[in-house]
């Protein structure tokens, strides 16, 4: 089956491509998604974290608390180190799983960390929604109610705009309207389409 794999910084329209997607009756895995599904109660990876930081890590509810975990992880590089180490292997085993039963002519990989995970290794060709940074910050900061030096240091960590650029396969530069969007994805789809054809012939 031909994958694809949907990326891009925070702010770009990453999760208003992948809806567009969904709506023309794609098949979608979330690795952010995915990332939320293997730590709810009861799967083996939530009691691991209880073992390792104690079970204050979980809320009442026997959720993860995940804004103690965040803090625990950022004053603690060897921390972060064993959850990653942890969560990294399973979360890629339950994106090839849940490809795998995927059932659309094509499946669309959503990863905003496509490249920097090596999630890129399990898709055919990555496309990158891509906008100035200043737009990013923008959008994001109206989306989020967080400030702009927050965005930006977001956008700091992460690959820069212009690594994606250089690594991507296809790209649509979103500086402007959603109906411009949907536009180049929908002439993207029909072109996935026309590949899934040869990805699925015998």
């Amino acid at each position: 089956m031909l994958i694809i794999g949907l990326t891009g910084g925070i702010g770009s329209g990453k999760s208003a491509a992948s809806e567009h997607f969904e709506r023309m009756g794609i098949t979608v895995v979330d690795a952010d998604v995915v990332a939320r599904q293997v730590v709810e109660p009861s799967r083996p990876a939530l009691a691991q974290i209880a073992a390792h930081f104690g079970d204050d890590i979980l809320l009442a509810s026997g959720s993860l608390d995940r804004q103690k975990l965040r803090q625990l992880i950022f004053k603690s590089k060897e921390q972060k180190i064993w959850l990653e180490s942890l969560l990294h292997p399973i979360i890629r085993d339950e994106i090839i799983h849940q490809l795998k039963t995927s059932t659309s002519p094509y499946t669309l990989l959503v990863s905003p960390l496509l490249f920097e995970t090596k999630q890129h290794e399990l898709v055919n060709r990555t496309l990158l929604i891509d906008a100035p940074k200043a737009l990013q910050i923008e959008r994001a900061s109206q989306r989020d109610d967080v400030t702009s030096s927050q965005i930006e240091t977001i956008i700091e960590s992460q690959m820069t705009r212009e690594c994606k650029i250089k690594n991507a396969d296809d790209i649509i530069l979103n500086d402007s309207s959603l109906r411009a969007l949907h536009q180049e994805l929908e002439r993207y789809h029909k072109h996935y389409l026309e590949l899934s054809y040869e990805y699925n012939q015998p």
